[in-house]
């Protein structure tokens, strides 16, 4: 094999497709938020307020999505938005963001498997969590080991149920609501009463701005098309397509989704139960309303486990090609598959499982803040690269007419897209719940931070020095 060949089966293979793409960025997306936590926004914020709650998050999901767009084209690398934030804001800020990113997705894994474990209860009472989470963990690690295709192929069908039900929901919901199809027992159609029965804001804005920190973190996921780019098939065709489909329909499914259970489940009652979605299907006299939706619900958490495994894994493949991590990180099978990064990611993942059950009070709250946490960073890191790779961009001679995708109306919306993501970073402070995020956030930061510039940052200017070296003796003897 001669060095060309070696070096190809080291790299990752682009062999994703556009509809695997948008289906990734769905998985990541459409989750236990929507399905069981929507009744939260609706009961906190009213119908009105639940439904702008979510237009809003959708714009700054919007926003960040065109910036992360036009650097993904440009440069379709698997690290993403961490190696942008290196290149262009600075690589001390870009191993903070890697690290808490990687953490957050190992931690959601964990917790996913978690929570697909509890679900089978309802099924096999009496069995042991502990056996579902690591049959559960097992097949996820087969599907990713496999190739990038068939994860991708796999996400697919999981993030195709769930868009399947979510229809089925709206259809059904709607003509229940306005009268087309009759409520079990006989009760009426409520039409648009939940809506003017308690005015816009019956709690006022405050606890509208409190959901809205909810809303935004349930459309974080979306940024795995990035981070995908690095394995798809002609990036600049099938990157815009993608972010296309996905802010679009991402925000279309949520908005109705959100409407027809704010227009069925009076506000009172929408916090107090598990599932809107059971009770809405359970109304309408659907049979196994709950073991349909549990059964969706299931396919969810385990979409976004599988998602948060590939997007953790490429994170750390990206970071050991960056010399922020180890080589051994960096490696490749046959089949283009990072397989060290994911025994590691899913490692860590079942180790923080560990915690939920002997310091479910303090170490795995601390783990989940910083899963929180690492999203919200990543989309602050998108917009900021994208205003300094621009400003970068056209300083060094470039045109902005070659960019193969554009943000539009440059730099007042990548500005207010980055503005817009601080506020809701900054807003976590006014949330006693999710307060706890920045406590441990920030620690974390700080000590990455420490880390790079005492031990990473000397490794990496001795490996430049390194390559630099075996380049100045390679070209010699090809003089020679």
């Amino acid at each position: 094999m001669n060095l060309q060949e070696s070096n190809a089966s080291h790299e990752l293979k682009r062999t994703m497709k556009s509809r695997h793409l948008f289906m990734i960025s769905l998985g990541g997306v459409i989750g236990s938020g929507l399905f069981l936590g929507s009744g939260y926004t609706i009961s906190h914020a009213g119908p009105t307020g639940a439904i702008l709650s979510y237009i809003v998050g959708g714009f700054i999901m919007f926003l960040t999505m065109l910036c992360l767009g036009e650097m993904s084209v440009a440069m379709p690398v698997s690290g993403s938005f961490q190696t942008y934030t290196t290149k262009f804001i600075g690589p001390g800020t870009g191993f903070a963001l890697g690290w808490l990113y990687w953490l957050g997705w190992a931690v959601t894994v964990a917790l996913e498997l978690l929570s697909a474990g509890q679900l089978m209860q309802r099924w096999f009472p009496g069995s042991p969590i502990w056996i579902w989470c690591a049959i559960f963990a097992i097949v996820l690690f087969a599907l990713n080991a496999l190739s990038a295709r068939a994860f991708g192929e796999a996400e697919f069908w999981f993030s195709s149920i769930k868009i399947f039900a979510i229809i089925a929901f709206i259809v059904l919901g709607g003509a229940a609501m306005f009268g087309f199809i009759h409520m079990k027992g006989g009760q009426p159609a409520p039409f648009m009463t939940n809506f003017t029965s308690h005015g816009l804001l019956p709690h006022g804005i405050t606890a509208l701005l409190i959901t809205m920190i909810t809303v935004n973190f349930s459309f974080q996921g979306t940024e795995l098309i990035g981070i995908a780019a690095g394995e798809s098939e002609e990036p600049e065709k099938t990157i815009p397509k993608s972010i296309k489909q996905t802010v679009w329909r991402t925000l279309f499914f949520f908005v109705l989704a959100i409407f027809v259970l704010s227009g069925l489940i009076p506000t009172e009652k929408a916090g107090v139960i598990e599932s809107p979605f059971v009770v809405v299907f359970d109304s309408i006299g659907i049979p196994y309303a709950a073991d349909l939706m549990n059964f969706v619900v299931l396919t969810a958490l385990l979409s976004v486990a599988n998602s948060g495994l590939y997007a953790a894994t490429r994170m750390l493949y990206a970071m050991s090609k960056e010399k922020m991590a180890t080589p051994l990180l960096a490696k490749v099978s046959k089949r283009g598959v990072p397989v060290n990064a994911l025994i590691l990611t899913i490692g860590i993942a079942l180790l923080s499982l560990l915690s939920s059950v002997v310091a479910a009070s303090t170490v795995f709250v601390w783990l989940i803040s910083v899963a929180g946490l690492g999203a919200q960073v990543g989309w602050i890191s998108i917009t900021a690269s994208q205003i300094a790779f621009r400003r970068k961009f056209i300083r060094e001679g470039g045109k902005v007419e070659d960019l193969k995708f554009r943000t539009p109306l440059f730099p007042f919306l990548p500005i207010l897209g980055l503005t817009l993501n601080i506020i809701v970073l900054l807003s976590l402070a006014f949330d006693s719940e999710q307060r706890v995020a920045l406590y441990c956030g920030v620690p974390f930061v700080i000590a990455c931070y420490l880390i790079y510039h005492f031990k990473i940052k000397k490794n990496r200017e001795q490996g430049d020095l390194e390559e630099q070296e075996i380049q100045l003796q390679s070209d010699k003897k090809m003089i020679i």
